[in-house]
């Protein structure tokens, strides 16, 4: 990609963009591949999201329908090449349509980012909630490790009934041959938890002690080429008894006879909370920070032109409009949802100036105690955008030409932490003070 930049008398910089042919056959892959997967569409092996697209929804000609998708895919790694940071994303301006084997231009006409000093970079104060270990969570970790230590033993016999346990002598074959897996001189097992299927359970319900039953049941098998086939069973159960679930108490005693590495139930509980709190600790610094630059926030003087913020409403609205559309809701149905487009037009702009304010007073933070962000910071500043998995974010941004975004967010994400760390901090209610 060849970019060629060029600042304007009204302080916007001009980008004459020239992307190359591989630039565009990516974006126009990408663009595809993101249009299947809105549109529900699983990849075939064999076939192209053009052929898949076609055969599915009638679209001949795929590359026009995503075109304005995928000539958008090509501004961040424009604005990468001179590591431009805009104050929101500049919208391409091109002559012709981008074809696939053929080089496209196009040109960004970006609002840079605007810098703003604070009046005061003192140590910000603010209260905030304190940090509780999640007891509950806790409960039910060891209420599922008592669950995998349960037991069955013999109880009074009567016909079998959904969800009731009982121990079967099970002779199971398939095409006159015996199935290892499913034949055993007695195996314990708990009708109506899908561990079979519908046809074995439908059979053995209303059996009682001693009754032996010789039946068929349709179960999943795979042919020759792997693919998955419904095959035929024949199965010979005996009831040898009714069971009851016993499920041990967690305790000190237990802990000893069961699980030595702990001194006690206390010790287990604690080494628990660890694990388990780890990740809420990492959302509780996060909370923090967002209090801290909320303070930082109030200090914020000057205005914000115009233009940065009709551009950065149309970024947002642009945003949540998508994310409505993926969580299967309509536009309209949204905002009836939320007291109306009025409302929601009007949320929005005040959830977007917030940012903007919080955003350029970070940056001036930044600049002014001379930060520099780390590697964790970039990984913390991904976890931030999938907890589930930070680094794969980092890899897609990076490669989708957002480096910049990443390093603002990186930066940004710096400053906020250097703000809790030297902030004056008081738990209670969560209030700012600035």
């Amino acid at each position: 990609m060849k970019v060629v930049k060029k600042k304007q008398d009204n302080g916007h910089i001009r980008l004459d963009v020239t992307a190359s042919t591989s630039d565009v056959t990516d974006a126009l892959n990408k663009a595809c591949e993101v249009f299947c997967r809105q549109m529900g569409i699983h990849p075939q092996e064999g076939k192209t999201p053009q052929q898949i697209v076609s055969e599915q929804l009638g679209i001949r000609d795929l590359d026009s329908a995503v075109a304005n998708s995928a000539i958008e895919m090509l501004v961040a790694p424009a604005l990468n090449k001179h590591n431009i940071i805009p104050a929101f994303t500049p919208v391409p301006q091109a002559g012709d349509m981008i074809k696939r084997g053929k080089t496209f231009q196009f040109m960004l006409d970006v609002v840079p980012k605007p810098t703003y000093e604070l009046s005061d970079y003192s140590p910000v104060k603010f209260n905030a909630q304190p940090f509780e270990s999640d007891e509950e969570a806790i409960d039910q970790q060891i209420g599922e490790l008592a669950s995998n230590y349960k037991t069955y033993v013999k109880t009074d016999p009567h016909p079998i009934a959904k969800g009731d346990a009982c121990k079967l002598k099970m002779e199971v074959t398939k095409d006159g041959e015996v199935v290892p897996g499913l034949t055993t001189e007695g195996r314990t097992y708990q009708t109506g938890l899908d561990l079979m299927p519908v046809g074995f359970d439908e059979n053995i319900i209303g059996m009682n002690v001693g009754d032996t039953r010789t039946f068929t049941f349709e179960g999943p098998g795979l042919d020759e080429d792997m693919n998955e086939i419904m095959e035929t069973y024949e199965a010979t159960i005996t009831v040898l008894e009714v069971q009851k679930e016993i499920v041990p108490v967690i305790d000190d005693e237990w802990i000893q006879k069961n699980m030595p590495m702990y001194k006690d139930l206390a010790a287990m509980r604690e080494d628990f909370g660890k694990k388990i709190n780890k990740e809420r600790q990492a959302y509780y610094e996060d909370y923090k920070r967002n209090l801290a630059a909320g303070a930082l926030a109030q200090r914020f003087e000057g205005s914000i032109p115009d233009e940065i913020y009709e551009g950065a409403m149309r970024e947002q609205q642009k945003n949540l409009r998508q994310q409505v559309a993926a969580s299967g809701q309509t536009w309209e149905e949204f905002c009836e949802k939320n007291g109306g487009e009025q409302q929601v037009n009007m949320t929005t702009m005040v959830s977007m100036r917030q940012s903007l304010v919080q955003g350029y007073c970070l940056d001036a933070y930044y600049r002014h105690y001379n930060l520099s962000y780390t590697e964790q910071d970039l990984d913390d500043a991904c976890f931030q955008v999938n907890p589930r998995n930070p680094r794969g974010a980092r890899k897609q941004m990076e490669q989708n030409g957002l480096g910049f975004a990443l390093r603002e967010a990186a930066e940004r994400l710096r400053a906020c932490k250097h703000l809790v760390e030297h902030a004056e901090i008081s738990y209670g209610q969560p209030t700012i003070v600035a």
